[in-house]
């Protein structure tokens, strides 16, 4: 995982404070800083998650734009192709040519 911030889970670990006379309780200093990595923890995994999700949709979406510029030119080449002749056309074109053919 690449290291977002100047902070990560094992800085925050290791730290260690100067004790003063008057300074704060290494206990709770301590319990606070487990509960600050247990949520660094929680944000990586998170964060790893979503970037591998953001990737799958990148490859979908990749897919997708490549489907559409195929159909896009398949849709280009059909539209400048010559019209096509329904069934319908070809019947009247045949009865006519049979009453040509009939009445000679």
């Amino acid at each position: 995982m690449e290291k977002i911030g100047k902070l990560d889970v094992h800085i925050i670990l290791n730290k260690e404070f100067n004790v003063d006379f008057k300074g704060y309780s290494a206990s709770e200093v301590d319990a606070f800083l487990d509960l600050v990595i247990q949520d660094y923890q929680k944000f990586n995994q998170l964060l790893g998650e979503a970037n591998q999700q953001i990737e799958q949709l990148q490859r979908i979406n990749a897919q997708y734009q490549a489907k559409l510029i195929e159909t896009q030119g398949r849709l280009d080449v059909s539209g400048t192709a010559e019209p096509t002749v329904n069934q319908v056309d070809l019947l009247k074109r045949l009865a006519k040519l049979e009453q040509e053919v009939y009445n000679k």
